[in-house]
C-alpha cells in the first residue's frame, strides 16, 4: 500500500499508550470511532471515516478503536462506551462531543467541524 492511500484511511489504534500519544496529546482535534467488526452500523461508517480521514488530513485525525480487542476494553470502559458505534471528539485531551449510533457522513463531518471551531 502506498503512503498516499494509507494517509487517506482512518488510523486503527490499540492500547492505552497509543491512545495517549495519538489522541490525548494530539495538537489536532481527534474523532475517535469505537467500533466492532461484527457491528453493521459500524461497517456502514467505516468507508465514511476513511473518506473523512483523507479530506481532513493535516487538520484533524480520525482514529478507530476496536472494542473487542482486549487491549482496548479499558479505553471503552473509561469513555463509557455502552453501545457501538460511539464516536467522541477529543481536543486538547478533553472530550468535547459524543455521538452514539450511526449518524451518516454529514453528522460525522459536523463533529469534525465542531472540533476545528472550538
Amino acid at each position: 500500500m502506498s503512503n498516499d492511500s494509507a494517509a487517506s484511511q482512518a488510523q486503527h489504534l490499540s492500547g492505552d499508550a497509543a491512545f495517549k500519544s495519538e489522541v490525548l496529546e494530539s495538537d489536532q482535534p481527534v474523532m475517535v470511532d469505537f467500533f466492532a467488526q461484527w457491528c453493521g452500523p459500524c461497517q456502514m461508517a467505516a468507508p465514511i471515516m476513511d473518506r473523512l480521514a483523507g479530506e481532513y488530513s493535516g487538520k484533524a485525525k480520525i482514529i478507530k478503536i476496536d472494542v473487542d480487542d482486549p487491549e482496548n476494553r479499558s479505553l471503552a470502559m473509561q469513555y463509557g462506551v455502552m453501545s457501538i458505534p460511539t464516536v467522541i471528539m477529543v481536543k486538547g485531551g478533553e472530550v468535547i462531543a459524543r455521538q452514539i449510533g450511526f449518524i451518516g457522513e454529514d453528522g460525522y463531518r459536523g463533529l469534525i467541524e465542531q472540533g476545528l471551531a472550538e
